[in-house]
């Protein structure tokens, strides 16, 4: 008896399999580029609103459509295409290092095109006026088991009446903004003034943060811009060890879970 037919059977077998992977994979990446990318927090610079182990969806189709929405940021087109809303002050978002778009950064947009801002004495400036800013129950920093601190946290009302809220563990710090001119500093700055097309960046946890005020991150450009984050989906606190699946379910930060972001 020939096994022609069992040979047959078999090709078309892995044909169906190399076929539904194939779309999986195609599905996946049009998920990704046209709906919503998951991202991880690894750094503190947004606390106390996000934290490190947070993991994220960002919309992508928030702010339309550009080159560094689809994989590997290719130079498919320029600028933004179907861009129905523009970012708001206020909103989180992520977007691409504008001194090197392999970086991806999240950071809470401070300032519009067109906007001056200015840090004066720690206090955030914007078309020069003062934000202001209410102190609220500090915020217990447990990230380092070993050094469990608690650092000042305000609330913030931006123009146009929006709350975010602040981290600021030093009245005044004295960190340089630009080695080679050390006058200015995150606490005192000169008063930046946004291009068209660009937008400030700043990080919650103000005294923790690499954004705008620094010369590499000073204007984002809005085709930089990746999305906006939407929503906390899944928070670990890292402490969870692979050989030991009790502590899984220990480091899950369940309070996190499905938390909107504003």
């Amino acid at each position: 008896m020939s096994s022609q037919p069992i040979q047959k059977k078999k090709d078309n077998s892995w044909d169906e399999t190399i076929r539904t992977v194939l779309i999986a994979v195609l599905l996946a990446v049009m998920f990704r580029s046209f709906a919503f990318e998951p991202f991880h927090i690894p750094s503190g610079s947004m606390k106390s609103t996000l934290l490190v182990g947070d993991y994220l969806f960002v919309s992508k189709y928030a702010y339309g459509y550009s080159r560094y929405s689809f994989p590997f940021g290719l130079p498919l087109f320029e600028g933004r295409v179907f861009e129905h809303e523009h970012p708001k002050r206020g909103d989180i978002v992520v977007f691409r290092e504008p001194a090197d778009t392999r970086i991806d950064f999240i950071k809470r947009v401070i300032g519009l095109p067109g906007d001056s801002i200015q840090v004066k004495d720690g206090l955030l400036y914007i078309n020069g006026e003062p934000v202001q800013r209410q102190h609220i129950d500090d915020f217990t920093d447990d990230e380092n088991k070993n050094n469990v601190r608690t650092i000042a946290q305000f609330k913030e009302t931006l123009p146009g009446g929006k709350t975010i809220t602040i981290l600021k563990q030093y009245p005044h710090l004295m960190m340089p903004l630009d080695s080679f001119d050390p006058i200015y500093t995150v606490d005192d700055t000169p008063v930046f003034v946004v291009p068209a097309g660009h937008y400030f960046m700043m990080g919650d946890n103000r005294d923790n943060s690499h954004d705008s005020r620094f010369p590499d991150l000073r204007y984002v450009p809005e085709e930089n811009i990746v999305g906006r984050a939407e929503i906390i989906f899944f928070s670990t606190n890292g402490m969870a060890h692979w050989d030991n699946p009790a502590s899984w379910f220990e480091a899950m930060r369940f309070d996190r879970f499905f938390t909107r972001l504003r």
